[in-house]
């Protein structure tokens, strides 16, 4: 956790050093989540929602370094065939760290990055589950972005986790793999300053 935060303030600091090539802005929007693999049969999606802030750090021409801080609602709706219908809501705090690039004259952009997700709650139908649930999510995340002004822009993301949901029954890497993760869908408006 020491290395997260460390290695966020200085993505933050290099920002500042760069300041007059920095702009930084406000996001946020919907989330269609879900969880993917493992045992979990019957799964729909659930919507949510992300807000939070970003950096936008020019590092060359066209290519941006885009670290974010968002608060997103995740989790899934899980479907029973004999009803006992369920919502496994997952709230997390969001730390992606995105290679932006601007492919048409800084208005059609596509991005790429790792995320990492720090759960700060785990309820399945009002019931406390954060025992049962990994504390880190790490995720990686494709996306693309069109900006109307200099200011305002929309963007798209899925982000496929890569950890487990939990550490329950995984012995080994088949194991892992086979293991439920999230998935999210996200659609976002930004303003930048």
């Amino acid at each position: 956790m020491k290395r997260i935060i460390l290695a966020a303030m200085a993505v933050m600091v290099f920002g500042f050093a760069n300041a007059q090539k920095t702009r930084f802005g406000v996001k946020g929007g919907l989330n269609i989540s879900t969880v993917v693999g493992g045992d979990v049969d019957h799964v729909k999606s659930l919507v949510g929602f992300h807000v939070g802030g970003f950096a936008e750090i020019h590092v060359v021409q066209r290519f941006f370094i885009q670290p974010e801080l968002l608060f997103s609602t995740q989790g899934t709706k899980v479907d029973l065939p004999l009803g006992n219908d369920s919502d496994i809501k997952l709230n997390y705090l969001n730390i992606p760290v995105l290679a932006k690039y601007y492919i048409v004259d800084k208005k059609f952009s596509v991005e790429a990055g790792p995320q990492l997700g720090i759960l700060l709650s785990a309820k399945n139908d009002g019931r406390n589950i954060k025992d049962f649930t990994r504390s880190a999510d790490l995720g990686f995340n494709l996306g693309a972005g069109y900006s109307f002004t200099d200011n305002l822009s929309v963007g798209l993301r899925y982000t496929i986790g890569l950890s487990p949901l939990s550490d329950k029954d995984i012995d080994n890497s088949d194991d892992y793999y086979d293991s439920a993760k999230n998935s999210n869908l996200a659609l976002s408006l930004a303003y930048k300053f």
